[in-house]
C-alpha cells in the first residue's frame, strides 16, 4: 500500500518554539493515507490536499473512529542514570515500554481547549529500560474530545484534528551524557484492534486483529494550542466493585448484573471462550421496567464490544470512553464471560479530610455527595459522566468549600482556571461551559451562553483559592480576564440591572425541574454582578490596583441601589417574587438595609414553614438558603428541613438506594443520576458542623452541635499539616478534643459557653455545660 508522502509541518510560532524547548525537536506523527479509498456511502474521506487534511478527516467515517499505535525500538548504548519521557498523544493515549504500561493514568492528557494549550505528561521510566537490549516504546492513541465524530450517541462533533503523538525519551547515561529519542519519521504506525472509540459513544475490540502491516507515520499538523506541563492530577482507576446481585438472565444470550455503585468508569471483564465469540457490554444508572438496561436519559446508544481471541483466558476494559452505570447488561455469547468489575474512574487528587457523626443519614449523604463529586472529577469537573461530560462551571465554585475541605484542590484549581481563560471571548464575555466544545445556538443560545452564575467562575475560583489557601497568586495570574470579564458585563447592564442567564437552575416546585419557576431570573443575575464586583474589588485592593479598586467599590454601590430599587418591595419587606432563593440571596450578600434585615429574614423563616419545612431552591438557591441560615442563628430549621426521607432532600435519594447525588431534587422525574450540583449541604458538614475552619494559615475551631447529634469527629489538612476535632455531648456535658498539627494556632470558641480560647500545636481538651 502506497503512503503519503507529504508532510504536514505547519506550526503556530508559539507552539514551535515551546515544542522545541520541551521536546528537543519532536514532531507530531500520526496516520494517514494518500490513496483517495471510498466508503460504502461513496464520500471520499482521505486525500492528499494540505489544507483540507482536517475537513476530509472529519468525514472519516471508519478511519477517524479507529485508533492506531505507533511504535519504535530504542537501545541504550551506556548504562542508564535516569530517563525521562515527556508526551502528549491526542486525544488520549496510552504508552508501554517493553509491553508494560508507563504510569497507572486514564485519558491522558487531560483535556483542553486544543486551539488554546494542550497538555503533556512527564514520566520517569528508568527501571522501565532494559540495557544493552532493544526497548520497544508503543502509543495506542484514541480520539477523546480531541477527534468526536460520533457514529452512536454524541452529544456534540468537533476535530481537531486526526490523533497525533507527541513524544521524547530523554536518556542519561551514568557518565552523564544524554540521548534524545524524539517522535519522527522514524516511527512506524498500524492499526490498533480497537475498531470504534468514541468518548461519548463507547469503544469495539477485536483481539483477533494483531497488529501488523506497519507503515511509516506520517508527520502531521500539530494543534494551534501552546504546550503546558499538565497542572491537574491524572485521572485513574481509583476503585473496583464486583458484581453485586444478577437481576435478569435471559436464555444463554443476557445478562443484566446489579453492580451495586452509581460510578463514572468502565467495565472490565475476564472471559475465556471461542475465537470470533462477542459480548456486548451496555452500561447504565436506571433499569427499564423490564428490568434492562436503561439510557433514555443518559445519551444512548453508548456500549461496548468485545470479540475473544479464543486461545486462553482474555481480561479487557475500554482505554478511551467511560460512562455513569450502576447496572450492565451483557449480551451475546454469554457462557465466555467468567469475571466482571466495575472500574471506577476518576481524578487521582489527594481526600485530604474525614468526616462522621451520629446521625446516619448524615454520614451516607456525606458519602453520597462525595461519590457523585469523584464521579464528575475527570479532567474537568463535569456536570455528568454520561451524556454531558462538558465542565460546566457554576458548581464549582457553588461547592467550593465542600471542594476544598475534602480534597487538595491547589493544582485542580490552576488547571480549571487555565481552561476558564482559553474559553474566554475576545469581548469579555464567558461561556458557561470550559474548555468550551460546543456553542449553543436559537432560542437556547442566550441563557445557555452566558449566564453570570456560571461565567463568573472566573471570579470566584481565584476568591476561593485566595480565602481558603491564603494565596493571592491565582488572582494574580489571571486578574485581566477578571477584569475583562466584569467590564464584558457592565456593557450588558441596563442601568446597572442583568436580565441573563439561567437564574436558580432546577429550583423545586411541582413537576420536572428545569429553569428557574420560583425567583426572577434577573434579581439572580443582578445579585451575582453585585457579588462579582465586590469580590474583584477586594481582590484588586489586595493586589495593589487602587485605581481599578475606586472605580469597583463605586460600581458595587451603584449596583447595589440598582437592585434594592428594581426587586425590594420596601413596604412588604420582601424581594422579588418573595421565594426562598428571592429573599436569601440579598440577605447573604448583605444588600438589604439595615433596619429591614430581621424583617426580611422572618419572611424567609415563613416562607419556609409555609412549605411545610422544606425548601424550594435550585442550583444556585440552595448554597445562599444554607448560608444564610446558618449566618442568622438558624441552624436547627435548616437541620429539619434536610433532617428527613421526603423530598426535597438528600434522605429522598437515600431512601430510593441511589448511591450519588441526583441532578434534580426528585430523581423520579427522571434526568442524571450522578450529579453534585445539589450537593451545598457538604460545604457545611467540616467547617460548621464539624468546626474547622480555615483560611490561609488562620484555623478557628468552632463547632455547632444541632437537633439531635449526639457526636461528630472529622479532620481536614491545613498548610501546617492534618487538624482534627472530636466533640460529644454525654450526660448533660460537651467534650471537645483538638488536634493541631505542629507550628499551628488556633482560636477556639466552645458552642454552649461561648468561651474563647487561643491555643498552640498539640493536643487540646475542652469541657462545659450544656444546661
Amino acid at each position: 500500500m502506497r503512503r503519503l508522502a507529504l508532510a504536514f509541518l505547519f506550526l503556530s510560532a508559539p507552539l514551535l518554539a515551546l515544542a522545541q524547548d520541551y521536546f528537543g525537536g519532536a514532531q507530531w506523527i500520526g496516520a494517514m493515507t494518500r490513496e483517495a479509498a471510498r466508503l460504502p456511502e461513496g464520500r471520499l474521506y482521505q486525500g492528499a490536499v494540505l489544507k483540507e487534511s482536517r475537513e476530509l478527516w472529519a468525514k472519516a467515517d471508519t478511519l477517524s473512529r479507529r485508533s492506531i499505535v505507533l511504535r519504535r525500538s530504542f537501545k541504550p548504548y551506556k548504562a542508564v542514570k535516569q530517563a525521562e519521557l515527556r508526551i502528549c498523544g491526542l486525544g488520549f493515549y496510552e504508552v508501554t515500554i517493553n509491553r508494560k504500561k508507563v504510569g497507572e493514568s486514564v485519558f491522558a492528557p487531560l483535556w483542553s481547549d486544543y486551539d488554546k494549550t494542550v497538555f503533556f505528561n512527564t514520566y520517569d521510566v528508568t527501571a522501565q529500560l532494559q540495557p544493552d537490549a532493544d526497548n520497544e516504546i508503543r502509543v495506542l492513541l484514541g480520539n477523546g474530545f480531541y477527534n468526536e465524530q460520533g457514529g452512536r450517541y454524541h452529544k456534540l462533533k468537533i476535530s481537531f484534528g486526526p490523533p497525533t503523538l507527541l513524544l521524547m525519551l530523554y536518556v542519561t547515561y551514568t557518565d552523564d551524557t544524554r540521548e534524545r529519542v524524539v517522535s519522527d519519521g522514524q516511527w512506524q504506525y498500524a492499526p490498533s484492534p480497537i475498531t470504534f472509540n468514541s468518548i461519548y459513544g463507547g469503544e469495539d475490540y477485536d483481539a483477533r486483529l494483531t497488529v501488523r502491516d506497519w507503515r511509516p507515520v506520517v508527520i502531521q499538523e500539530g494543534p494551534k494550542g501552546r504546550l503546558m506541563p499538565q497542572m491537574a492530577e491524572p485521572v485513574k482507576i481509583m476503585e473496583r466493585y464486583g458484581v453485586k446481585q444478577t437481576l435478569k438472565r435471559q436464555g444463554d444470550t443476557l445478562l443484566v448484573f446489579d453492580m451495586g455503585q452509581n460510578l463514572a468508569g468502565f467495565p472490565e471483564i475476564r472471559v475465556q471462550g471461542k475465537a470470533g465469540q462477542r459480548l456486548k457490554l451496555t452500561p447504565g444508572e436506571t433499569l427499564t421496567k423490564d428490568s434492562l438496561v436503561n439510557q433514555k436519559q443518559t445519551g444512548r446508544p453508548h456500549y461496548y464490544i468485545y470479540t475473544l481471541r479464543g486461545d486462553s483466558s482474555e481480561t479487557w476494559h475500554p482505554r478511551f470512553s467511560y460512562y455513569s452505570y450502576r447496572y450492565l447488561q451483557v449480551e451475546g455469547d454469554i457462557d465466555a464471560l467468567k469475571e466482571v468489575q466495575s472500574c471506577f474512574v476518576y481524578n487521582s487528587a489527594r481526600t485530604i479530610s474525614t468526616f462522621e457523626c451520629s446521625n446516619p443519614r448524615i454520614n451516607r449523604t456525606h458519602r453520597l455527595i462525595d461519590r457523585a463529586i469523584r464521579s464528575n472529577w475527570q479532567s474537568v469537573w463535569t456536570d455528568c459522566p454520561a451524556r454531558e461530560k462538558l465542565g460546566w462551571l457554576e458548581q464549582d465554585w457553588l461547592n467550593g468549600e465542600a471542594l476544598v475541605y475534602n480534597y487538595d484542590c491547589r493544582t485542580m484549581l490552576w488547571q480549571t482556571m487555565q481552561n476558564i481563560v482559553d474559553a474566554q471571548h475576545a469581548d469579555g464575555s464567558m461561556p458557561e461551559i470550559a474548555p468550551e466544545y460546543t456553542m449553543f445556538t436559537g432560542s437556547w443560545a442566550r441563557p445557555f451562553q452566558e449566564s453570570p452564575e456560571w461565567g463568573g467562575a472566573i471570579i470566584a475560583l481565584p476568591m476561593l483559592y485566595w480565602l481558603h489557601y491564603g494565596s493571592l497568586d491565582l488572582a494574580r495570574q489571571h486578574y485581566e480576564p477578571m477584569k475583562r470579564y466584569l467590564g464584558y458585563l457592565a456593557t450588558q447592564d441596563s442601568c446597572f440591572i442583568l436580565r441573563m442567564g439561567l437564574g436558580d437552575w432546577y429550583d423545586y416546585g411541582p413537576g420536572r425541574a428545569g429553569f428557574s419557576q420560583n425567583t426572577p431570573m434577573p434579581l439572580v443575575a443582578t445579585a451575582h454582578y453585585y457579588q462579582w464586583t465586590c469580590y474583584l474589588y477586594l481582590l484588586a485592593k489586595h493586589l495593589g490596583h487602587k485605581s481599578d479598586a475606586e472605580l469597583l467599590n463605586a460600581r458595587a454601590d451603584s449596583i447595589r441601589q440598582a437592585f434594592n430599587r428594581e426587586f425590594y418591595d420596601a413596604k412588604r419587606k420582601t424581594y422579588g417574587t418573595g421565594s426562598q432563593c428571592s429573599l436569601a440571596l440579598p440577605l447573604y450578600l448583605q444588600l438589604v438595609p439595615d433596619k429591614d434585615r430581621n424583617a426580611v429574614l422572618q419572611h424567609l423563616i415563613a416562607d419556609i414553614h409555609r412549605h411545610g419545612d422544606r425548601l424550594t431552591t435550585g442550583d444556585v438557591g440552595n448554597r445562599y438558603l444554607f448560608y444564610t441560615l446558618v449566618q442568622n442563628g438558624q441552624r436547627e430549621l435548616l437541620y429539619k428541613m434536610l433532617n428527613h426521607d421526603d423530598v426535597p432532600g438528600y434522605g429522598f435519594q437515600l431512601r430510593r438506594g441511589m448511591t450519588t447525588l441526583s441532578e434534580q431534587w426528585n430523581p423520579d422525574h427522571g434526568a442524571s443520576m450522578n450529579h453534585f450540583m445539589m450537593g451545598h449541604i457538604e460545604n457545611l458538614l467540616i467547617p460548621d458542623l464539624l468546626g474547622i475552619q480555615l483560611s490561609g494559615s488562620y484555623i478557628q475551631i468552632a463547632p455547632h452541635p444541632v437537633g439531635d447529634l449526639t457526636w461528630c469527629k472529622g479532620s481536614t489538612e491545613s498548610i501546617h499539616g492534618t487538624v482534627k476535632v472530636s466533640w460529644r455531648i454525654d450526660a448533660g456535658r460537651f467534650l471537645l478534643d483538638i488536634d493541631l498539627p505542629a507550628d499551628a494556632m488556633a482560636d477556639v470558641t466552645v458552642p454552649y459557653s461561648g468561651r474563647e480560647e487561643s491555643i498552640a500545636s498539640g493536643h487540646h481538651h475542652f469541657e462545659e455545660s450544656i444546661r
